[in-house]
């Protein structure tokens, strides 16, 4: 078998070289990889891991897209692992299966499929539906059926950390060639980055893995000084990124572990769901919205990210206004078709039939494709209200759940990763409301293996002893003469 593989790598290059076909020489490595997967796919599973930071987009033909490696990986996973459940389904945790989190995905999952299948692009809404069901299917499930000990969680840490912290060093470097300059900072991103907003925002969400990562080991040791490192180089990173979202991220971060600490989760969401409601309503009354369009002459792309922030402020920043001009197209698509939405996917083909053009900006022929920039609300308007309402069910309960477990873990190790997978997905909730990266892999992965966490140490909870005291008591304890 060695000696056939062997036989059949040295052939592939040659091939690939005569032919001048690079896709060639993958050929041995993806048989290695099917292999290994085949007898042991947790190996397979970090790898992806780890390949998921410095991934690449790539177009396909007949309008398909691809993260490589990545999601090859995904795809062998999703069928290595859906076989492994066939035949082992009877020693696999039934609970992780019944918790009220998995119910919450399962109703959200279902609605989709229901969108789906009355789309107004069928095409569009099926490789929707297929991507998400691989992205749960091995971010969810299989990190649930993986992620469960102390060393589970150090290999989910080391396994990403060190391919971003190499992807991060590059941008730097490449960007501190060009003066840190403002105006270039998308060009320093590729290829490993879609633009210096998930740049900028991957590194803000795995902060809080990084720093509690820190107290696994002893202060100085090489270990501990590595992940040092890579909040300081993170954090030069994010500054030099020139991204509003990622510095309130930072700031939010320090006040949500306070606000875990001291149980106020409920309250946050109440008068956040009350400030919600009456913006809107501010907003959709007497037209009030027409108020908000821009001046087409003085909202353009500016040079100096100082100008950027007095532009945001008078709503004169053409990256803001033009999320409001797509805002104000998807309120018209919500009135539509408010049940199932126009189908999972499909924003971009439909949303310019509803602009209003006093809305409109330089940048509006929308060349990228990208998409509304509020991941919400994109969801009402391919799922309907209640795609909404399943998906903000979920993510409060993750929320909440997550506060809940917090206050009853013992363990101080698992105690720090709960607090981070927290801290993650609540930011990723955050960042969501300008834009709508939960399907990206480097975004999407840790959206759904924090709730998978989160859920793990709950069950590992309810067998491990009460937590009564911050201290446990001496292991031994002197005798009484």
């Amino acid at each position: 078998m060695f000696a056939l593989y062997i036989t059949l790598s040295v052939g592939c290059i040659w091939a690939g070289i005569f032919l001048d076909a690079w896709w060639i020489l993958g050929l041995p490595v993806g048989l290695a990889t099917m292999g290994l997967a085949i007898a042991d796919f947790r190996k397979v599973f970090f790898l992806m891991l780890a390949c998921i930071p410095i991934s690449m987009e790539e177009s396909l033909p007949g309008g398909f897209a691809t993260d490589l490696p990545s999601e090859q990986l995904m795809w062998l996973l999703t069928l290595v692992g859906g076989l492994w459940f066939l035949q082992n389904w009877r020693s696999v945790d039934a609970r992780f299966l019944r918790h009220p989190l998995s119910l919450a995905l399962y109703a959200h999952l279902a609605w989709m499929i229901v969108c789906a299948a009355t789309s107004e692009d069928l095409y569009v809404s099926v490789k929707y539906a297929l991507a998400k069901g691989w992205y749960v299917a091995v971010f969810y499930f299989m990190a649930g059926h993986l992620l469960n000990t102390e060393r589970d969680f150090k290999d989910l840490l080391w396994w990403f950390f060190v391919p971003m912290l190499f992807a991060v060093v590059i941008v730097i470097v490449r960007h501190a060639a060009i003066g840190f300059s403002f105006e270039e900072v998308e060009y320093v991103m590729g290829p490993f980055f879609r633009n210096h907003v998930m740049y900028a925002c991957s590194m803000a969400i795995f902060l809080p893995f990084i720093w509690y990562g820190t107290y696994w080991y002893p202060r100085f040791s090489a270990a501990w000084c590595l992940l040092v490192f890579g909040i300081i180089v993170f954090l030069v990173g994010i500054n030099f990124a020139y991204t509003r979202a990622a510095y309130v991220a930072l700031i939010a971060a320090i006040c949500i572990y306070w606000m875990l600490r001291f149980r106020l989760m409920k309250v946050v969401m109440v008068v956040a769901v009350l400030l919600a409601t009456v913006f809107v309503q501010l907003v959709t009354s007497k037209d009030n919205w027409l108020r908000f369009a821009p001046d087409y002459e003085r909202t353009v792309t500016h040079k100096r990210f100082e100008s950027l922030i007095t532009a945001t402020t008078k709503l004169e920043d053409i990256s803001t206004m033009e999320r409001v001009y797509r805002w104000v197209a998807a309120s018209y698509m919500i009135q539509e078709k408010p049940v199932t939405g126009f189908g999972p996917g499909t924003f971009y083909f439909y949303y310019k039939n509803y602009t209003v053009t006093s809305f409109k900006t330089y940048v509006s022929d929308n060349p990228e494709h990208s998409g509304i920039h509020n991941y919400f609300m994109m969801m009402a308007v391919e799922q309907g209200a209640p795609g909404l309402v399943f998906f903000l069910i979920f993510g409060f309960l993750t929320m909440l759940k997550g506060e809940q477990v917090y206050h009853q873990t013992a363990d101080p190790g698992r105690r720090r990763v709960l607090i981070a997978a927290v801290l993650c997905f609540i930011l990723i909730n955050l960042l969501m409301l300008m834009n709508d990266f939960v399907e990206t892999d480097k975004i999407g992965s840790l959206f759904f293996m924090c709730v998978a966490i989160i859920v793990n140490i709950d069950l590992s909870n309810i067998t491990a002893p009460k937590y009564t005291a911050p201290y446990p008591p001496p292991a031994d304890l002197p005798k009484k003469s």
